[in-house]
This record gives structure tokens, sequence and C-alpha cells, in this order.
């Protein structure tokens, strides 16, 4: 074989001798606007959310209009976002609330922190919930199902959707890996009941931390804003429609929302940038000998942050990951007895082990819950399997079409030596 064509694990030449850019979404377009609007704050005189006409009201407002929905609430984080969907559909104590296998362990601990408690279902090739295990994990005790799109990529919406209805369920949709993604072209978040965006340091748009709570339902809205703040009906109090009840305080500081409306007026830029990498990628690659393309109901709704390749089995994955490193293209398989990966179900101990604030052994020892959920580190084995072949590469606002390109022939070489 010729160097060229050898792999660089086996001593031929790298396809890339360069290291790819790194950085994310939001923060890496992080520029003078954002500075500009965190001084004005500072500078100002509107440092609290309730005080005059500051920018947390105007982002909820230009979020809204941006999402088409009638109401928006931010807050302090993704986690605080879903809690307070959760809090605004009525679950609670003796409700099981039914989430994917792969998501972050905030999406679970949203549960547990309105008392209710969650129930973990396999995901298929979509890298989102299986909807067949969803329906197969429906109990009478089941209030609610939190979609979760991963990555990037919409679930299997429809499918979802479908269950959930046919078993009377409420959808909130954890959007906070895809904000900014479509599908069938609406906006993910806004086919469930509520939708739930995170602004972290890793997401689309960040203001560092935040998050969004939207829905069409005034009191699902009115709840949620109940939850988000106990004080809300002294501030405001005015328009509520329902009885205030105390929650806890998940308010932002108006300067995560000067930058947050920055951000979002980024959205579409960072969109299509991620897009036309993902595309330049995918387009690149040759017909898989080895490996699969990840699932997508709806291509042209991802947010294209990565693009995720399924290998046939997991020993496959591992030697297409050590040939991709050595080639120049970082890789590594999700699913890793070596990486505690808080995204994976079988890592998050707090939940497995039904670890309380209280010794109570609150929620899953509540008195108004009467299921009986169990929990264990390989009860979802589709879901350790999908992932313990799955590779993902991940794109960035420092890369190019190019770059994309050159990752694709990278494993394209790789495919072509072990793909057999």
């Amino acid at each position: 074989m010729h160097n060229r064509e050898r792999l660089a694990i086996d001593g031929g030449q790298p396809v890339i001798d360069t290291p790819l850019p790194k950085g994310v979404s939001g923060p890496s377009v992080f520029g003078d606007e954002e500075a500009a609007a965190a001084e004005r704050v500072i500078r100002g005189d509107i440092h609290f959310r309730y005080h005059g006409p500051n920018d947390v009201a105007l982002f909820e407002e230009e979020a809204s209009r941006r999402l088409g929905v009638n109401h928006a609430l931010m807050v302090n984080s993704g986690t605080s976002a879903l809690a307070c969907g959760l809090a605004g559909l009525g679950v609670g104590p003796g409700d099981e609330v039914i989430v994917p296998g792969y998501t972050y362990i905030a999406t679970p601990a949203a549960v547990v922190a309105v008392g209710a408690v969650p129930v973990i279902a396999e995901i298929d090739n979509s890298l989102g919930m299986d909807p067949q295990d969803l329906e197969r994990k429906v109990t009478p005790h089941t209030k609610a199902v939190i979609p979760v799109h991963m990555n990037g990529t919409p679930a299997r919406l429809s499918r979802i959707i479908e269950v959930a209805t046919r078993h009377g369920l409420m959808v909130l949709e954890d959007c906070c890996q895809c904000v900014g993604g479509e599908y069938k072209g609406l906006p993910i978040g806004t086919y469930g009941n509520a939708g739930a965006w995170s602004l972290n340091y890793a997401k689309t748009i960040s203001s560092g931390e935040g998050g969004l709570l939207f829905t069409n339902d005034r009191d699902v809205y009115e709840r949620a804003s109940f939850r988000a703040d106990p004080g809300m009906r002294m501030w405001q109090k005015e328009g509520w429609q329902n009885e205030a009840f105390p929650g806890e305080t998940y308010r932002p500081s108006v300067v995560l929302g000067a930058i947050a409306r920055v951000q979002l007026g980024k959205l579409g830029m960072i969109i299509e940038h991620q897009r036309a990498m993902q595309a330049a990628f995918l387009e690149s690659l040759e017909e898989g000998r080895g490996y699969a393309v990840r699932h997508m109901d709806d291509p042209a709704g991802d947010t294209g942050v990565s693009a995720t390749l399924i290998f046939h089995d997991a020993a496959l994955a591992r030697g297409y990951a050590l040939a991709l490193e050595a080639e120049g293209l970082p890789a590594g398989t999700v699913y890793n007895e070596g990486i505690p990966d808080r995204h994976i179900y079988s890592n998050w101990e707090s939940i497995l082990q039904k670890r309380s604030h209280h010794p109570s052994g609150y929620p899953w020892r509540d008195p108004a819950y009467k299921g009986n959920v169990e929990y264990s580190e390989d009860m979802c084995p589709q879901t350790l399997d999908i992932l313990g072949r799955s590779v993902r590469f991940d794109f960035n606002m420092n890369m190019t079409p190019d770059h994309a390109k050159l990752m694709a022939k990278a494993v394209n070489k790789v495919d072509r030596a072990l793909g057999g």
C-alpha cells in the first residue's frame, strides 16, 4: 500500500496534519456587541428584572416572536427551565415522568426537583428516545414524557407525540442541546405542551448560564412563573389568572438577558454556519462500509453542530476511533467504561441509587407515589449498545466547511482500510 494510503496508525501520513480549530457555538462568536450589552446594564440603573423596561423581559418577547409562541419565561439555567415547565404542567409527587437514557443528568434531576419519579427509556438509532420503549414504560402513574433533542438532532417527535396523545401524557420538550432546531417546518419545543432551552457556556447561543421555558398555554406559563420566583405576584400584581404558590428563585440577572438578546440575533448565522459544515462532512463521506449515519427524522431541521456515525459493533468503533486519532481527527465512542459521561444514564449515580436530600427518601418513597421503579447500570442495554458503537464528530464556529471535508476524508481513509 502506498504510504499516502497507509493508515497513520500504521506509519502512514496523517490526513490532518494541523490541529482542527477548537470552539463551541454561541461563545465562539462572543464579540464587542455582547460586551457592550453587558456594560450598558452594569453602567445603567436597571439591575433587577422587575424594574422598568429591562433586557430579560425584552429577551422573552424576542424569543417568543422567533418561536411563534405566546409565552416565554427566562430563568437561570436549562435545568430550571425544565423544573419550571414540569411545575407548569402540574407534575408532582406521585407522578412518573419518562426520560431517555441519553441526556444530561439535569433532565431526570428536574423531575426529582418537582417531587416526581424519573423512569428511564431506551434510545434508538436517532440517539433520541425510542418511541416503542416509551410506550412500554408507560404505567398508570405516568404523567409526562420529556423527549430530548440531543446533539442538535430533533428526536422522533411525530411518533413520540403519537404515543403521548394515546396515553394522555403531557409533553415537555428538552431542546437544551438543539436551540434553533426545527422539525417538519416548525421550531422544536412547539410540538409538546412546553419547551425548554439552555443558554449555558456550550450551547447554540449562550449568556454563560441561562434558560428559557416557552409555551402557548397561559396556565402553564403562569404556574412556571410562580415556580421560578416566589415573589412574582408581589412584583407584578396585575394580569394573573391563577393563584400563586411559593416556589424557588430561578430569576436571571439583567446582564444575562442583555447578552442573550445579542446572541439571539446571531442564532440564524450560527445555525447556517453549522449546517454548512455538517452538510460538507456528510456529503463528502463515501458509502460507509463499517458504519451507518445516525438516523435523522428531519435532516433539514438539525442544527448542524455534530454528526454521529454508528458502527456495526463496539470493537470496530473503538478501532476506528484509534485510527482516526492518528489521522489527526479526535474521536471516541460515546459510551466507554473509562469515560464517566453524565449524558448517559449509567453514570447518573445519584439517580440510580435514589439518593435524596432527606432521610424520607423523597420522591421515591413519598407516600403519594404508588409505583415501583427500579434502576441499574445495565437496565437499558439497547442504549448502551448503540452508544458503544457511536462516534460523534463536533463542528464549531471556528471551523469552515473545508475543515469538515478534511474530517470526512479522514473517515473515508480509515473506512476503506477497516470497513471490510
